[in-house]
């Protein structure tokens, strides 16, 4: 009897835990020559706002020990783009779709709510609140809960979707800001974002980001990740989807033992672009060969 992958975040039915995460897989379809789509649990978009944006300049991507820097900044074609070009290839595609989205402003990040409720093709909604906030003087929204919070309200307002809010890691205390935004309707939380580091050309002197700082992501931030995960999960009573150097089965695993009741599959598809699809089975055949029957099972069995 083959074992049961399927799992529940939220009121989503996914097929099984995996997922991928925002700004490592394009809208889909960039990815669908290495990948089966239909073999996994979701597919997230690239960060969406309401106008297109071009993104920093380069170089904004660099390779560190164990993982990577970006500082793409949030290039994307905007929502009335990803209506028009994008969601004729997601509607053809028997995988759920979360559409990530941003704003500069509270007003903003509501707008984009009202925009992807109407879309059918769209099952849920994940609030990237890793953004400063224009008229707050800058403060980015995910580093105090009381302005998350206030984000957070004003999009569970315009949407009846399934609200996942991203979490970021650069904060003091992550399960302040996980209540906060449970507190404000949230209804899944994602984490962790990428943290914030540099890299620097010993030859020029400079950094080698055009931006100076970017979002570490890769294997070496899994142990935050996974130890954040643990914190929010024992905190709040809401689904999480852990995110944070997830290469393989084993990892998806830890994950989901921490708590975590699917995850997001980054940056190690840029590394091995068919790399959701493989973990997938690769799962399946790690719960075959361990007699684990349902999936569900794992999360949060971590004993202490």
């Amino acid at each position: 009897m083959k074992p049961n992958l399927s799992v529940n975040v939220a009121g989503m039915a996914l097929r099984n835990p995996i997922m991928t995460a925002s700004g490592t897989f394009g809208y889909g379809e960039e990815f669908s020559q290495y990948v089966n789509l239909n073999t996994l649990g979701g597919i997230v978009t690239k960060g969406l706002s309401l106008r297109p944006r071009a993104g920093n300049p380069m170089p904004r991507i660099v390779e560190t020990p164990g993982g990577m820097l970006n500082a793409i900044g949030l290039q994307n074609v905007g929502i009335d783009a990803f209506i028009e070009k994008k969601l004729p290839f997601l509607r053809t595609v028997d995988t759920l779709c979360v559409a990530n989205f941003f704003g500069d402003t509270v007003d903003e990040y509501a707008e984009m709510a009202r925009r992807l409720n109407e879309l059918p093709e769209v099952a849920a909604l994940e609030m990237n609140i890793s953004c400063p906030n224009v008229k707050q003087g800058g403060i980015v929204f995910g580093s105090d809960p009381a302005c998350a919070a206030g984000v957070v309200a004003a999009c569970r307002a315009a949407t009846s979707k399934p609200l996942i809010v991203k979490l970021s890691p650069n904060v003091t205390d992550v399960v302040a800001m996980a209540k906060a935004c449970a507190d404000a309707g949230a209804d899944a939380l994602s984490l962790i974002n990428t943290l914030i580091g540099m890299a620097i050309d010993i030859n020029t002197r400079r950094p080698v980001l055009a931006n100076v700082t970017g979002g570490l992501s890769g294997p070496a931030i899994k142990p935050v990740a996974l130890r954040m995960v643990l914190q929010v999960a024992r905190a709040v009573k809401l689904p999480i989807i852990g995110i944070g150097g997830i290469m393989s089965a084993t990892d998806v695993i830890e994950f989901m033992l921490a708590g975590a009741s699917a995850v997001q599959i980054g940056t190690a598809s840029f590394i091995t672009p068919g790399i959701a699809e493989q973990i997938v089975q690769d799962l399946q055949a790690w719960m075959v060969a361990n007699k684990v029957q349902d999936i569900n099972s794992l999360i949060g069995a971590l004993e202490l």
